[in-house]
């Protein structure tokens, strides 16, 4: 390969790099949007008397498999049993 080759694959590589970082940055630009309107949604929440620390723990749990959950609460239950808890 010559010297011009090598540039010319260079400059490409340099152009196709430059793209992925700015896609990137542009979706970060859009997350920091998102979680901006989170903030203000949740804040609506809380002026309106919810309680927004139990709303994010719903949030997670919905994300969660019910078989997740369940086995996750039948532990819970037994250590706090075990700890006279109940």
């Amino acid at each position: 390969m010559d010297d011009s080759a090598i540039e010319a694959n260079y400059l490409v590589t340099a152009d196709e790099l430059r793209q992925f970082i700015e896609r990137i940055e542009r979706l970060d630009a859009e997350k920091k949007d998102i979680a901006d309107q989170q903030k203000e949604v949740m804040a609506e929440a809380k002026a309106r008397g919810y309680d927004t620390k139990v709303m994010r723990k719903v949030i997670a749990l919905r994300k969660r498999e019910p078989d997740d959950i369940a086995e996750e609460e039948a532990v819970l239950e037994m250590y706090k049993e075990a700890l006279g808890m109940q």
